[in-house]
């Protein structure tokens, strides 16, 4: 089954993608709805790691106070021009990201923001308490390595699994937004305050 009006216009309400690009994804997927989402999603996630270099000096500082008023979130948030800056789905991104930081507390944006020093201390001490468990040597690398791994996924905000849908990482979302608009988005970093800390 090709694609029918009546399925493009679904899959536009759906994903908010363009006529021909969801023609083309209920082609390529048989008419299937669910398939050809998701193959819009990743297109738009692939275009989206091109527009990574692109220059971003517009977008906003964004904040979130948690109800209760003992805990509130800033994060900047960048874009390319301020047009997309003033869009839903650009306020609806940064809300989001404002809202995982207070969920999940992270201490950086990405794993670059690390102090390698820190890296290293982190590596040091997963080694040894491999090595102190009694398992051989050439496995306490590799255990270690994956043991930062998840020490960026926990304490860096882009790697972390989005609070809303734990599938997906929060880079995820924001390569989503990118998709969208059509613009590089940078989150280039934010402050979580807490009462009486």
């Amino acid at each position: 089954m090709a694609s029918t009006a009546e399925n493009v216009k679904e899959l536009r309400a759906r994903t908010g993608a363009g006529i021909m690009d969801c023609r083309e994804a209920l082609d390529k997927n048989e008419g299937n709805l669910d398939q050809a989402a998701d193959w819009l999603r990743q297109k738009g996630i692939a275009k989206a790691e091109k527009k990574a270099t692109r220059a971003t000096s517009e977008g906003q500082v964004a904040s979130y106070i948690h109800p209760g008023g003992k805990l509130g979130v800033l994060i900047e948030v960048n874009c390319e021009t301020d047009f997309v800056a003033k869009t839903e789905d650009f306020q609806k991104l940064c809300l989001e990201l404002a809202m995982q930081v207070a969920a999940m507390s992270p201490l950086y944006v990405k794993r670059e923001d690390v102090p390698q020093d820190l890296i290293a201390k982190e590596q040091a001490g997963y080694r040894q308490a491999v090595l102190e468990e009694g398992k051989p040597e050439h496995m306490a690398d590799k255990i270690a390595t994956g043991k930062v791994e998840k020490y960026f996924e926990q304490q860096c905000l882009l790697e972390q699994p989005y609070m809303r849908d734990q599938s997906k990482k929060v880079m995820d979302l924001v390569k989503e937004t990118i998709a969208k608009t059509g613009e590089n988005i940078q989150v280039k970093r934010f402050s979580r305050f807490v009462l009486g800390e």
